[in-house]
C-alpha cells in the first residue's frame, strides 16, 4: 500500500499538476500581498490622522476585516456580486480583491503602528532641516517604517500564502483542489491516497512559507541587535 501511495504522487503528471497548483497559490497571494502594500501604506497613513471622523472610519474597517472570517468575504464577493450587481468575476479575481481587502487593513495597522513608534524629534528634526511634511515623510520617516516593516510584511505573506487554501471552495485550481482531484480518482485503487497527497501538499507549504518565516525571524532579530 505505501508503494502505491507514492506511485499515484508520481504516476502520469499529477506531481507536475500539484506544482502548476502550487504557483496558482503563489501568484494569487504575491498579487494581493503586492496591492496591499501600496494600499496598505496608503491607509495606515490615514489611520494617524487627528480627526476623529477618520479615525473611526478606519477602525471600523479594521474591526470589519478582522471579525469577519475570509471564506465569508469570499463568498460574498464571488457569489455576492454576480446576485446582486450582475457582475461575474472569476475565482482569480475574486480572490485577489478580498485578500488585498483583508491584507490593507492589516497591512495598514501595521503601518500605523511603525509611524506612531517612530520617536517626534524624528519629524521635529526633518522641519528644522527645511524639509516641508511630505519631505519628512519621504526622506526621514518612511524609509524608517519600511525597515521596521520588513519582518511583519513577512508574516502576512506567509498568512496569505497558507489562507489561498480557501479559494478552492470558489472553484479555483490551486494546490488543495488539484489535490482532491488526484484522491478522487484513485479513490478505489489507493484508499490511504489523502494521506500521502495532503502529505506531499504540506511538505509544498512548508517548502514555500519556512524560508519567509526565517527570513522574518533574521530580520526581526537583526533590527534589534
Amino acid at each position: 500500500m505505501q508503494n502505491l501511495g507514492i506511485q499515484i504522487l508520481f504516476q502520469g503528471n499529477n506531481f507536475l499538476r500539484l506544482w502548476e497548483g502550487l504557483w496558482v497559490s503563489l501568484k494569487l497571494a504575491v498579487i494581493s500581498m503586492f496591492f496591499s502594500i501600496c494600499l496598505g501604506m496608503l491607509f495606515g497613513m490615514v489611520m494617524t490622522s487627528t480627526k476623529k471622523p477618520v479615525r473611526i472610519l478606519c477602525r471600523l474597517y479594521l474591526e470589519t476585516v478582522r471579525i469577519m472570517p475570509q471564506l465569508v468575504l469570499l463568498f460574498l464577493v464571488y457569489f455576492g456580486a454576480a446576485k446582486h450587481l450582475k457582475v461575474n468575476f472569476s475565482g482569480g479575481t475574486a480572490a485577489v480583491l478580498v485578500f488585498t481587502f483583508w491584507g490593507t487593513a492589516e497591512m495598514g495597522d501595521l503601518v500605523r503602528s511603525a509611524l506612531e513608534s517612530i520617536p517626534v524629534h524624528q519629524y521635529q528634526s526633518g522641519y528644522a532641516l527645511g524639509f516641508g511634511k511630505i519631505g519628512v515623510y519621504r526622506h526621514i520617516i518612511i524609509p524608517q517604517t519600511i525597515r521596521r516593516l520588513l519582518p511583519s510584511m513577512m508574516n502576512l505573506l506567509t498568512r496569505m500564502v497558507k489562507t489561498t487554501s480557501l479559494v478552492v471552495l470558489i472553484g479555483v485550481i490551486e494546490v488543495v483542489k488539484v489535490g482532491k482531484q488526484i484522491i478522487d480518482a484513485s479513490r478505489y485503487t489507493v484508499p490511504d491516497a489523502a494521506l500521502w497527497v495532503y502529505g506531499v501538499i504540506f511538505i509544498m507549504y512548508f517548502a514555500v512559507c519556512y524560508p519567509f518565516s526565517r527570513a522574518a525571524a533574521l530580520l526581526d532579530k537583526k533590527l534589534r541587535d
